[in-house]
């Protein structure tokens, strides 16, 4: 029998839950593969037989002969007649820099001296990885779990997953899209934005951020100046400062973005006209005609994202800036893993044919294209209605959501000042005078609840 330090040490190093979702052989493959993977175990030490591991870990001793064979025919591990199980030390190898008389090592590069940018001296937004497990997660951009459309979804995916269309996702696309979604875009999704165009003008992306990236690498010359809304999206504001020192930060009241002569001498214009991030302000219609002809007269071109116009709750939404565009002057950026799952990483672009040439030739350079089995599977999603559906059910949620709280900041907190909102999943606060936001958020944190500082969509802190 096994020692009882070894039992003590197997019971240690291996940790099975029988109230988890995961089967208990995937547990075990999973936990001694990556005791393999960060060398825990020794090459010359014998893997416990199967009995007395079954018998360690309180399981039958046929899932632990699964598991090993498992580990045998993926290379973990080999079977020594009359010895046991051992880990494969083909794959583990030897670290000769590590053994008497092995090389010297090198030292470590001057990688200070090689960056290029120090993109983590960039202001972020911060939030708790697990969020999620918190009881009261007042963030924003995330859309609660009891909202995601899980059972259309798997009924999409299994679509996805015919024959016909499964083989032809397992190719490499090279810098092509999913037509179908393509179409449904075109045809489905963005006429409700007014937006009418020709499949060339319109390519898929990772996201919203990812389009950004892009325009931002394709566009944006040293010399360039881009405006930007203040308070604004951190995320965009630092992607354009990669490329540019000359970021212009503009200033938005209670109807968006202020339209004056300080926009005269933007090259480029980012803004966020249907719900403002972070304020959820909505451009007025005035706004919006001025800027269009300022942007004409100046020869501006505006980056319009439309974050969160898939989540209005207005009576009436007003359609997008790209919707008037008469000189192919407005690039626009559009999301759809906002309203299906914010980790799907899904959007789009909709642009003039040449630009859209050189960005699907950019995306081929660095991620070829999004996976094609999540575009077959959003194409169906919205081929079959159930984008509109849950569209529908999102906004009555957010309208309930919405109204109850502002009622609860109307009530308990009287000294505040809120913008009013017709859409998206956020609520801008203003507090009083010297009230230290992330401080206050430091505090909530400690009871449970998260909120988010505003101070990080300021370009100035």
């Amino acid at each position: 029998m096994i020692k009882r330090s070894h039992q003590n040490m197997w019971k240690q190093l291996i940790k099975l839950s029988k109230d988890s979702e995961v089967g208990l052989q995937t547990q075990l493959r999973k936990s001694v593969a990556n005791l393999i993977l960060e060398r825990s175990i020794s090459p010359d030490m014998p893997l416990p037989s199967s009995r007395e591991l079954a018998w360690i870990l309180e399981i039958s001793r046929s899932t632990v002969t699964l598991v090993y064979q498992r580990l045998v025919d993926e290379g973990f591990l080999v079977s020594r007649e009359r010895q046991g199980y051992f880990v494969n030390p083909e794959l583990v190898g030897a670290n000769p820099a590590n053994e008497p008389g092995g090389p010297e090592i090198t030292p470590r590069g001057d990688w200070s001296n090689r960056l290029k940018h120090r993109i983590t001296s960039q202001r972020n937004i911060t939030k708790p990885l697990d969020w999620y497990r918190y009881p009261f997660p007042f963030i924003f951009g995330q859309i609660g779990a009891d909202l995601v459309p899980i059972a259309e979804w798997r009924e999409c995916w299994r679509h996805a997953q015919g024959a016909r269309t499964i083989t032809r996702s397992g190719y490499d696309l090279f810098d092509q899209d999913d037509k179908s979604l393509i179409e449904q875009l075109r045809v489905r999704v963005l006429p409700r934005r007014g937006i009418w165009c020709h499949p060339n003008n319109i390519l898929i992306s990772l996201g919203t951020q990812n389009a950004l990236a892009m325009i931002a690498k394709l566009l944006i010359k040293p010399d360039n100046i881009v405006g930007m809304e203040n308070p604004g999206y951190p995320d965009a504001r630092n992607l354009f400062a990669l490329e540019t020192n000359n970021i212009k930060l503009l200033d938005v009241d209670s109807e968006g973005l202020i339209v004056d002569d300080q926009l005269n001498e933007c090259d480029y214009l980012y803004i966020t006209p249907s719900y403002q991030s972070p304020t959820t302000t909505t451009l007025s219609p005035d706004r919006r005609r001025r800027l269009l002809a300022k942007a004409r007269a100046h020869n501006i071109v505006i980056i319009e994202d439309d974050y969160e116009s898939e989540a209005a709750f207005g009576d009436e939404p007003i359609p997008s800036l790209k919707s008037a565009d008469e000189h192919n002057s407005i690039i626009y950026c559009g999301s759809l893993s906002k309203s299906l799952s914010p980790g799907l990483r899904l959007g789009f672009l909709v642009a003039d044919k040449e630009l859209i040439n050189e960005a699907r030739a950019l995306r081929r350079l660095s991620i070829r294209h999004p996976p094609p089995m999540i575009e077959s599977t959003v194409a169906h999603f919205i081929e079959l209605g159930h984008y509109d559906s849950h569209l529908n059910r999102l906004s009555k949620a957010y309208r309930e959501r919405w109204t109850t709280m502002a009622e609860a900041t109307d009530k308990y907190f009287p000294y505040t000042h809120r913008r009013t909102s017709f859409g998206g999943t956020s609520f801008w606060i203003t507090a009083p005078e010297g009230l230290d936001a992330e401080q206050l958020a430091v505090k909530a944190l400690e009871k449970g609840i998260i909120i988010e500082p505003g101070t990080v969509h300021f370009g100035e802190p």
